[in-house]
């Protein structure tokens, strides 16, 4: 049996990887490598180990020639390859060539097989886009509101549309959430993306140890005939209460290793409020009970970082204020940090990120000015990260239909109701039975799509003008629709009204417009 894998090089592929090789029944694991010097080094690495049971084929996965090599002959394709902050920060066209243009060629890779194998998908919880206080749990089907100038997400939202479009056979979706690797401290304090974190951003972790073990997992019991019930579906990667934070406590974590703490190290206005990622999954069990991969407890690796990491123990004896002022302060200056763009101007940027200047000015200076989840000043926070209590309390978004059905019992009225509570209709008359037979749908704005019934009801998809940025219009589409504004009021006011863009290479700029008028 051979299994197709990209992303080796990554933190999940090379757990999914070696993991996988573990299993008696996996004769060989071909992987796609850029052909980099580093990357040439990795497979003459894992040649020596593993001799025939690997072998590379080298290229770009935005190349469909290259994929279908890839992929030939395979019985599982493993897509994981992707360029994710910051580095889709610092290079827009990366990101849209890995995580759009190599969605693109994979699928259709995969399609054009005569032999057709099952193919796994990994996408990311940053398609869900802001999350706080007010919902901090989500699950599949939820609205998908990338956050303005995450280029990351919006080229994952559109990889992802793609792949449950394609008709393809056998194929399962998995949105991977935050992921704790062994090298995360190291990472995380060398760029400005670490001011991007909200104090109250609901984190889901899961290591990369877990992720890689659920991709064994899937392919062992799969081979077993054990889960039929697992594919053409979406699923959110997890790790449960066990890996639930917020972004607050995060750094405390991560700060602790050496000694400090988010209170020590740097000030509360020094972060972004919002036009963050990420959420806890109130579905993350459903992965958990097919497969049993949820192994890793948060603080229990980040104890695992420091053991392994022992040189970082070395900075407790470093007074707190020069790791203040030679480690984190001068990453203000970074062009990834947001007071960086408040400094030189970057109008954009500051109204997506703070809500302009009133917001930065609105902004707490002093720590014991800040109201925090993981301090219980939102109600207690182990209730708070309960997902059954989520569920019988009612915090869960509405996604506008019946959800107790499963996707075979819809029927057309199902499908009218979601369509109206997003702002639009169902145009096609729609067949019980048939959740992934594309069908015609018009939104708020008049545009008409095609797009199966699970895509959007399930998936969380909608308008792919409307909804996928570039440019970002939620302002406008909040005032249509019901579905999306129950998230997005939670970190926005409605009387907001920006339209974000992004030119060809990622720069940002923000045009003002008043409802019914041009823009500006």
């Amino acid at each position: 049996m051979i299994i197709a894998m990209t992303g080796v090089s990554g933190n999940m592929g090379i757990e999914a990887f070696t993991q996988t090789l573990e299993l008696p029944e996996v004769e060989r694991v071909r992987i796609l490598l850029r052909n980099t010097r580093k990357n040439r080094k990795l497979y003459r690495k894992l040649k020596r180990k593993y001799k025939s049971r690997v072998t590379a084929v080298f290229g770009n996965v935005s190349s469909f020639p290259v994929c279908n090599t890839l992929v030939k002959d395979a019985d599982y394709v493993v897509h994981m390859a992707a360029v994710i902050p910051p580095a889709s920060d610092a290079s827009f066209k990366q990101s849209y060539e890995c995580n759009l243009r190599g969605a693109v060629a994979m699928t259709d890779a995969v399609k054009a097989q005569t032999k057709k194998p099952k193919y796994i998908h990994i996408s990311t919880v940053a398609l869900y886009g802001n999350r706080n206080e007010k919902h901090p749990f989500g699950r599949v089907g939820d609205p998908l509101l990338v956050s303005p100038f995450d280029s990351y997400a919006m080229h994952k939202l559109y990889g992802e549309r793609y792949v449950l479009d394609a008709g393809l056979e056998n194929f399962a979706v998995l949105r991977q959430t935050a992921m704790l690797h062994p090298n995360m401290l190291k990472d995380n304090v060398s760029d400005g993306l670490m001011f991007h974190t909200a104090l109250n951003s609901p984190l889901e972790w899961v290591s990369s140890r877990d992720s890689g073990y659920l991709i064994k997992r899937i392919i062992e019991r799969d081979l077993k005939g054990e889960v039929p019930q697992f594919w053409n579906k979406i699923y959110n990667i997890g790790a449960g209460f066990k890996g639930m934070e917020t972004g607050y406590d995060t750094f405390q974590d991560g700060f602790g290793i050496i000694g400090g703490s988010a209170e020590k190290f740097f000030r509360p206005d020094w972060l972004s409020p919002r036009n963050f990622h990420g959420m806890w999954f109130a579905d993350g069990d459903e992965l958990e009970k097919l497969f049993g991969y949820q192994r890793d407890g948060v603080h229990e690796y980040w104890k695992e970082i420091a053991k392994r990491h022992r040189i970082y123990g070395l900075a407790k004896i470093v007074p707190a204020k020069l790791i203040y002022l030679f480690l984190f302060k001068r990453l203000l200056n970074h062009p990834n940090a947001p007071r960086r763009w408040i400094k030189r101007g970057d109008y954009a940027r500051v109204q997506a990120y703070f809500g302009g200047e009133r917001g930065v000015n609105a902004l707490p200076k002093k720590w014991d000015e800040v109201k925090l989840m993981a301090k219980g000043d939102f109600g207690d926070y182990d209730e708070l990260r309960n997902a059954e209590l989520a569920k019988k309390n009612g915090r869960l978004l509405s996604l506008g239909y019946d959800e107790s059905k499963a996707p075979e019992e819809w029927t057309a009225e199902d499908m009218r109701q979601a369509a109206e509570f997003r702002g639009g209709r169902l145009l096609d008359e729609a067949e019980t039975g048939s959740p992934y037979k594309k069908l015609r749908w018009r939104c708020h704005g008049g545009h008409e799509f095609f797009s199966s019934p699970y895509t959007v009801l399930k998936g969380g998809h909608w308008c792919p003008v409307c909804c996928q940025p570039s440019p970002w219009e939620y302002d406008r589409l909040a005032k249509h629709s019901p579905f999306f504004a129950q998230v997005w009021y939670d970190s926005h006011e409605k009387n907001e009204n920006y339209v974000y863009e992004a030119d060809e290479d990622g720069t940002a700029t923000a045009v003002h417009f008043s409802d019914g008028e041009e823009r500006e």
